[in-house]
């Protein structure tokens, strides 16, 4: 089946998703996530099919995200009824993929974001090339981690969750690796026959390895202590005065790159983070992401973001509150409830 959005197909003994929105970097749209968890739902039921792929059709990237167009839309224009909807079914596809029985290989060849990164990480595969662009850069438009960041992000080591969360670094295919945020580095001329040999019911895990190359030495890991030492804290407040407290090249840049941030989604993150890891499973995750979603698309720093960064360009977002110590615990006491009883995420 093929769509404007995406490409659907049996490949042999595999379900292949193609995402379809080249000229998007294939951002995914309600659609996307409906057809996406319509077809693996069906897979699921299927004795001839024994694994998933998805990857994207032509363009430079894997998927650069969740539809913000829509989603800053819905904050001016609907109180955030539309982009409710959009996170909810957004979060089944992301807990559809973590708990999907069958394993699903999620090829992040080119740009890996956001979106991107929430159907990717929950696959059992996740292959990065030369080309891997990964980031979860919400806290530049006054979002968050979501689609399951809280749940990743918390669980790698060294703090180098809380350091991308807050910070929205972009991180190569070799750093991917490293991290653990990919299980395979391949070289993007090798894919083609990865899917081929896949879909002819090779063992994944085999196949994989034995197409895996050595990727470049990770500049992730060789700034490994910087991050451990001034990430190494669950405020805002203490990270800042860390990095201030150091006179170095890295120091400065990073923070320099927190202080374009949202005060507010930057002290979100680090709690989101901090609660998940109490979290005995990721559809619980998914539940908390979604109470955070619903009261942050809402508050200010959104809509301003995404105007500052995405519709204006002019990269000067004015937050609300303006400064970390403006963002009170009360405030993110509000962010954490519980919604009402009839409002909360629910698996399917």
């Amino acid at each position: 089946m093929m769509t404007d959005e995406l490409i659907i197909r049996h490949d042999g003994v595999a379900g292949h998703i193609s995402l379809n929105r080249p000229k998007a970097i294939h951002a995914l749209t309600l659609n996307m996530c409906r057809g996406m968890a319509s077809a693996l739902a069906d897979w699921g039921n299927d004795d001839n099919i024994a694994a998933i792929m998805i990857d994207h059709s032509e363009g430079r990237g894997f998927c650069s995200g969740g539809d913000i167009n829509l989603l800053r839309k819905s904050a001016l224009n609907d109180g955030g009824i539309s982009g409710r909807r959009f996170f909810y079914e957004e979060y089944q596809l992301n807990n559809q993929i973590f708990n999907f029985a069958k394993p699903i290989v999620a090829f992040m060849d080119g740009i890996t974001m956001g979106g991107g990164v929430g159907i990717s990480q929950p696959a059992r595969f996740r292959v990065a090339t030369e080309n891997t662009r990964f980031a979860m850069p919400e806290t530049g438009i006054g979002l968050f981690p979501d689609v399951g960041g809280g749940w990743f992000l918390s669980r790698l080591e060294g703090r180098i969750g809380q350091f991308l969360a807050v910070t929205g670094a972009r991180l190569k295919g070799e750093d991917c690796l490293w991290a653990g945020l990919a299980t395979h580095y391949l070289p993007s001329d090798a894919l083609e026959e990865a899917k081929r040999r896949i879909a002819a019911g090779h063992e994944i895990a085999n196949v994989l390895s034995a197409l895996s190359v050595s990727p470049p030495a990770s500049q992730l890991a060789a700034n490994e202590a910087l991050i451990r030492k001034h990430f190494a804290f669950d405020t805002l407040e203490e990270i800042l005065a860390s990095l201030e407290s150091e006179d170095s090249e890295w120091a400065a840049k990073e923070l320099a790159a927190l202080r374009t941030k949202s005060p507010q989604a930057c002290k979100v993150s680090l709690r989101q983070l901090a609660e998940s890891l109490k979290l005995s499973t990721f559809t619980q995750n998914m539940a908390m992401e979604y109470r955070i979603g619903s009261r942050v698309l809402t508050l200010p720093d959104f809509a301003e973001g995404v105007r500052a960064v995405i519709v204006d360009k002019d990269n000067e977002p004015k937050w609300n509150p303006a400064t970390p110590a403006g963002v009170t615990d009360a405030m993110l006491d509000a962010i954490f409830a519980p919604l009402p009883k009839e409002e909360e995420w629910k698996p399917l």
